[in-house]
């Protein structure tokens, strides 16, 4: 009985202590932020394509406007924005790794945030194939950390954690996959401890979400199901082609990464910009021979082939291409909506190659195909496919191929793509 009163009075401290109230507050504040922002971010995504669209009139001006965008870019994360390059997710990755609070401050914080957004908005507004969800995860970290430092919550690592997951679950609309993807990726293990921060953050960044701008599908509802034999053989062979192209991929970015910085260490600040404009060039290059189809992030034509409608043989590889390049720049950027519209592009080719039935359904597997094989996250890849489309006739196949195409990947590409990214930002700060 004793033991029974002790632990009642514990409780209701807890309950009606200023203290912990203050840190539940800035806790649900700081994740109901992320969802705001997210959404926000999303909107201007948006119309800083559509802009680009408008601007070029003349598609040949890319020529001159996209390169230039990509120096702008480049110049501005190296000097007044110094850690917003890339994805985002790496330095997410990095800072749960660091103990000191001014080594976290070098890759998540308000600042930081900022120019994020911004840099993200004028490299979309010049046609660069990046996304803003992976940036959405430095945000949120970003965000969640800085609250944790406003309320003396403590538990950097796991509200680091949250932070990312909230993003992910705020910029797609997709819940469960925010919460797979920081258990699978960010934390690569179950840490019950931080649990329940990630619950909570996804929960309110999701309601802030939902409560904008309503529940959607970010790619529709998919009702395509594999009938026939055909179909599943679909599975098998998006399953290797996605692991191999993801590989691919993921060596490109990590090998090229590292040429790049030792190209770069102790050069003047114009062989950077000089490499930002000839990446920009050939995005500007790739955009010409695709119609304009391979600029930004690549939703429209994926969610065009996701409702059936096919995409070009030549749209795949210049997608490709014009991504590659555009991580290699130094310009900040996700991959995330770039590889799923890659992965259509492959499953859209797959299906018109073997004359399968469900062509809507081909598509959705490479998408989760070809990013497992680039993330190397393949319950993460399945689940925020499924999630995003709606389908969930097809939860065995997603599932099926993004663990082939995890096995290839790995086979080829030992070294997962954003925690190898990650080294190289925890390397220049141990520097």
């Amino acid at each position: 009985m004793t033991t029974r009163s002790a632990t009642l009075r514990r409780q209701r401290l807890l309950l009606f202590s200023g203290r912990h109230w203050k840190m539940r507050l800035v806790l649900w504040g700081g994740a109901i932020a992320v969802g705001v922002i997210s959404v926000a971010f999303a909107w201007a995504a948006n119309r800083a394509q559509e802009l680009f669209g408008h601007i070029l009139f003349n598609p040949w001006l890319a020529l001159a406007l996209t390169p230039a965008g990509f120096m702008l870019c480049a110049w501005a994360a190296r000097t007044a924005f110094a850690g917003s390059q890339g994805s985002g997710i790496p330095q997410a990755i990095a800072a749960r790794h660091l103990k000191d609070d001014a080594a976290r401050f070098r890759l998540l914080s308000l600042r930081l945030t900022v120019g994020k957004i911004l840099l993200t908005l004028i490299g979309l507004g010049c046609g660069a194939s990046i996304g803003r969800e992976g940036p959405t995860v430095q945000v949120g970290a970003s965000i969640m950390l800085t609250a944790a430092k406003l309320g003396g919550l403590g538990r950097e690592r796991g509200l680091i954690l949250a932070g990312s997951a909230a993003g992910v679950a705020a910029a797609f609309n997709t819940p469960l996959a925010g919460i797979v993807f920081a258990i699978e990726e960010m934390s690569r293990a179950f840490e019950s401890r931080t649990s329940g921060l990630v619950l909570i953050a996804v929960i309110l960044a999701g309601l802030a979400s939902l409560g904008l701008v309503g529940n959607y599908s970010y790619f529709g509802h998919s009702t395509s199901m594999l009938t026939v034999t055909i179909d599943w053989i679909a599975v098998l062979v998006c399953g290797v082609l996605g692991g191999l192209l993801g590989a691919l991929f993921a060596f490109l970015i990590v090998r090229g990464t590292a040429m790049i910085r030792a190209w770069l260490a102790g050069a003047a600040m114009s062989r950077a910009l000089m490499l930002a404009g000839a990446c920009g060039l050939i995005v500007a290059a790739c955009g010409l021979l695709s119609h304009g189809a391979t600029y930004g992030t690549g939703y429209d034509a994926a969610r065009g082939a996701v409702e059936g409608h096919g995409l070009a043989f030549g749209f795949a590889p210049l997608k490709f291409i014009a991504t590659a390049a555009s991580s290699l720049s130094g310009i900040p950027g996700g991959l995330f909506a770039p590889s799923l519209s890659i992965g259509a592009g492959m499953g859209s080719t797959v299906a018109q190659l073997l004359g399968v039935h469900a062509v809507s359904a081909i598509v959705l597997l490479g998408m989760a195909a070809y990013f497992s094989g680039v993330v190397q996250a393949p319950i993460t890849s399945f689940v925020i496919v499924g999630e995003m489309s709606g389908a969930s006739g097809m939860v065995i196949p997603l599932m099926l191929a993004s663990f082939i195409a995890y096995a290839v990947s790995r086979a080829f590409q030992r070294q997962s793509l954003y925690h190898a990214l990650a080294r190289n930002f925890l390397a220049d700060i141990k520097a």
